[in-house]
């Protein structure tokens, strides 16, 4: 697909056939009539295959590939990335049970997140995958919930760094921090997870989310490695897991260009060697969520009306924030900027128009679109968003005003 918006980047992820958008193959009329109903969220599954296969590509070969569920936890997209990646990591002790249902070996889930229950933590310990620590407090409960158990916990210490992931759009390191254990402190937590017996895999270094600049990513995995031998020599064993965490954006607005993993991944190459060394035999992990799923998703409404304001068109649909918040420009956006809109149907279109795109809710802040330029639509047409495979729907109020909820189909 060639220009999409003027001032998002061109698309290129799925095909268009007569003007009509192509969704795992299918006409996007034709989906949306074996669908049955509007709105939903449409996941390709070859281009989440791909994605993983670009990563392999460009990445070294030691770089072991986890999944954040949290970005989207669809049971269909959670069994078939299953099958494509190395390893899950979870938020929850609801993500935790939909990992332990798919093929994934246990000792390659991780679970992450403050707060976590006892249920949660006896769950994770029962199962055997790697809990991720955030505090010396749970550090203690774990170990009584083993003795309990009479089993040895598996875990690793998520690290609050004292970097931040530069040009970040959610920073999680750096500074005071809910998430992980400052760094500072980490070797005291290291040598009492010695006398406390526990089955120590490794650290967890998590320092920001949705970066498009391929130089503070370099510069986040170089500090990452660095600190990770500082803490190794406080280890009771030697580290057999370095999750360096994730951080790999992808262009939702305007002005935003893909993130350069070919860069990335030569510089890993660059820097493994010294890491090889320095961390014998150590497992490193890559937490992707975002970068894997978000292009490969689509959310689909119906137009219900074309309404003229004092010489504004607004194209009131079915569907709105309550199912995809984050284009609503309400979930973590300081200014409201466009996701990349169009007429599914007519995705270039012989006359073109400049609308605002809204939705049901009674609220101003139902608005899907902006004073943005896309085909004439008409009632019936069909809305797309596109970047919508990661936090769309469960990351959305979905019982904001007692709406329908949105399906999800992976096609």
């Amino acid at each position: 697909m060639s220009h999409l918006r003027p001032g998002h980047q061109a698309m290129t992820q799925f095909d268009v056939r007569d003007d009509c958008l192509q969704i795992g193959g299918l006409t996007l009329t034709r989906l949306a009539q074996r669908v049955g109903v509007t709105p939903f969220y449409a996941y390709d599954r070859q281009a989440i295959t791909k994605r993983v296969a670009l990563l392999r590509r460009h990445l070294p070969e030691e770089i072991h590939i986890h999944y954040a569920m949290k970005a989207n936890p669809m049971t269909a997209v959670v069994q078939h990335m299953a099958g494509l990646i190395d390893g899950f990591d979870v938020a929850s002790g609801g993500e935790l049970r939909a990992a332990l249902d798919t093929t994934m070996q246990p000792e390659t889930i991780s679970f992450a997140g403050p707060a976590k229950s006892d249920a949660e933590l006896g769950c994770a310990v029962a199962a055997g995958v790697v809990v991720n620590l955030e505090s010396e407090q749970e550090m203690e409960r774990i170990a009584h919930i083993g003795r309990t158990l009479n089993m040895r916990p598996k875990i690793a210490i998520r690290v609050n760094p004292d970097f931040e992931l530069k040009s970040s759009g959610m920073k999680m390191g750096g500074g005071p921090k809910q998430f992980g254990v400052d760094a500072e402190r980490v070797p005291a937590m290291l040598a009492r997870a010695g006398a406390l017996d526990l089955d120590l895999h490794g650290l967890h270094v998590f320092s920001g989310s949705q970066n498009l600049n391929a130089a503070a990513i370099q510069d986040a995995h170089e500090k990452t490695f660095a600190l990770a031998k500082q803490l190794a020599v406080h280890a009771p064993c030697s580290l057999r897991t370095l999750n360096i965490g994730g951080g790999f954006g992808v262009p939702y607005f305007p002005g935003e260009q893909s993130l350069d993993l070919q860069a990335i991944g030569d510089n890993l190459k660059r820097i493994l060697p010294d890491v090889k060394r320095d961390l014998p035999g150590v497992r490193i992990v890559l937490e992707l969520g975002r970068y894997l799923v978000a292009e490969a998703g689509v959310y689909v409404c119906k137009i219900v009306e074309r309404k003229l304001s004092r010489g504004r068109v607004y194209l009131v649909t079915d569907g709105g924030l309550h199912h995809h918040l984050a284009a609503s420009g309400n979930f973590g956006q300081v200014i409201r900027k466009n996701y990349p809109v169009l007429i599914g149907n007519k995705v270039h279109g012989t006359e073109r128009e400049t609308v605002s795109v809204v939705g049901p809710l009674c609220t101003p802040l139902d608005l899907l679109a902006d004073q943005l330029e896309m085909a004439r639509a008409d009632v019936g047409d069909l809305v797309v968003v596109l970047q919508s495979g990661a936090y769309g729907l469960t990351a959305s109020p979905s019982a904001f005003l007692g709406h329908p909820a949105a399906l999800e189909v992976l096609v």
